[in-house]
């Protein structure tokens, strides 16, 4: 959900730019002095976001009723009143993964049968095909202080509607007056925690990995009636944030939801510079606590959504720690799906961070963006240059090469090694059989035509199984 703000009133820009600015000096000092925590081993957390759906498979606005009936401390709401959010205990790596799956599966059944008590159904998917254009309005926006900034201070400085272009197969055009398109885009965030002096090495190499995450992964493949991209959150998230902030070395625009510009050098530190001179800031509203907080630098880093964001948890008063939030997969199918998507990330990058030779100093992070961008779009059909520069078909590189060094990772990191190759069965199964969410979706169109209502109650009874989608039959 992000930061809550206690007033939607915004103040003088350059008073919380003030503050930003001696909050960042801070961070900076932390560095100095070295005060961030190392984990060994490794810690991995996540956040899943989901939908509440009717018994006609239609999106229902009624996460308050919902949340207020489960009555979960781990449950919270989300932008629209269609979602809600579950944040999973964090583990250390060895043990976790199974343990994560656990409590997903547990928190599902609760979060099931609250639901069935107001007669309606929880759905993890990236996006629901049943979702309705109208539906995303400013009158189903959470009614909460944070949203109702954003909303407006996204509006006031784009200074025109928020214009939304997404094609391939079929075209998307449309403009509003909101916002509310980030909410069609629901996602499992996995939080993995970076020691000092190996930022750059794993940010750079969350960076690499992001291409084969995001194909392997892809679970929206329709939006508002249209079959667009592969992983259509990708387009859609950075379009209804759609607010350029400055351009990289090479030209390219870089905004608020972004890939980002350029390699890290050395630290999380850079990114936190580039939040203070590279992007405006987002709610400029100041915060009754001291400096040490940080309650200015967490409010400027929680409203630029990076597909790989850097996290500084705890404040300057106990000992803080640094991690990566990746972004890139969507919800579902299964809670199987979603563990073997973090441990694939989580294993991928900590095996390229660990390599003699940094993978980066052999790709182009112009590369490396257009391989994430190709792979959102065509998922596991897409083609990508893979270091050294050879092109590969994606599916095949991770069959081949890439599901072996995640496990690879994993168990550098003191994960059993049975226990890594179980946890990461469904990456497999999906680069073996081409069948990931968005191909099962596509697939079941194809065999029964454009009746999202069908396709949504089939995902859902298959999901409440809990097999993993390359096992899912048409």
């Amino acid at each position: 959900m992000g930061q809550e703000v206690a007033s939607c009133d915004y103040v003088d820009e350059q008073a919380f730019v003030k503050r930003l600015r001696a909050e960042t000096r801070l961070v900076s000092n932390l560095y100095k002095d070295q005060r961030f925590e190392s984990f060994d081993p490794p810690m991995g957390g996540a956040e899943v976001e989901a939908w509440l759906v009717d018994d006609n498979w239609l999106p229902a606005p009624a996460n308050d009723a919902f949340l207020k009936r489960l009555d979960e401390t781990l449950a919270t709401h989300e932008l629209a009143q269609f979602n809600f959010e579950l944040n999973l205990d964090p583990h250390p790596l060895p043990g976790g993964l199974p343990k994560l799956k656990q409590q997903i599966e547990a928190l599902w059944a609760k979060c099931a049968e609250t639901a069935d008590a107001l007669a309606l159904k929880p759905l993890m998917i990236g996006m629901p095909p049943t979702l309705i254009q109208d539906m995303l309005s400013l009158d189903t926006m959470t009614p909460t202080n944070r949203y109702r900034a954003l909303n407006e201070r996204v509006m006031e400085l784009r200074g025109k509607p928020t214009e939304v272009d997404i094609s391939r197969r079929e075209k998307l055009e449309l403009a509003q007056n909101h916002l509310m398109l980030e909410a069609a885009c629901t996602s499992l965030q996995t939080h993995s925690t970076v020691n000092p002096g190996e930022e750059a090495r794993m940010y750079n190499a969350a960076q690499i990995a992001a291409a084969p995450v995001v194909a392997i992964s892809a679970n929206s493949p329709f939006l508002y009636g249209r079959r667009l991209w592969e992983e259509t959150r990708i387009p859609a998230f950075e379009q209804a944030i759609g607010i350029n902030s400055f351009r990289g070395r090479d030209g390219a625009k870089i905004g608020r939801v972004t890939f980002g510009a350029k390699w890290l050098r050395h630290s999380f530190l850079e990114l936190f510079l580039e939040n203070l001179d590279g992007h405006e800031a987002l709610l400029p509203i100041l915060e009754d606590a001291e400096p040490e907080r940080l309650r200015h630098f967490k409010l400027q880093n929680g409203t630029l959504w990076r597909w790989n964001r850097p996290i500084l948890g705890g404040d300057c008063h106990g000992t803080p720690h640094l991690r990566i939030e990746n972004r890139v997969t969507p919800a579902g199918p299964t809670a199987a799906d979603m563990v073997a998507n973090a441990a694939f990330f989580i294993g991928l990058t900590r095996y390229l961070a660990g390599l003699e030779i940094a993978p980066e100093t052999d790709m182009e992070f112009a590369t490396a963006r257009s391989n994430f961008y190709a792979c959102a779009r065509r998922g596991l059909g897409a083609q990508i240059a893979w270091t050294g520069g050879k092109p590969h078909d994606v599916q095949r590189l991770i069959h081949d090469r890439l599901a072996d060094q995640a496990r690879e990772g994993l168990v550098a990191a003191g994960v059993p090694e049975p226990e890594a190759r179980a946890v990461l069965d469904p990456i497999r199964g999906r680069a073996r059989t081409g069948l990931n969410g968005a191909a099962w979706q596509r697939n079941w169109v194809n065999c029964h035509g454009r009746d999202f209502q069908g396709l949504v109650a089939a995902y859902y009874e298959r999901q409440q199984k809990g097999r993993p989608v390359h096992t899912w039959r048409i």
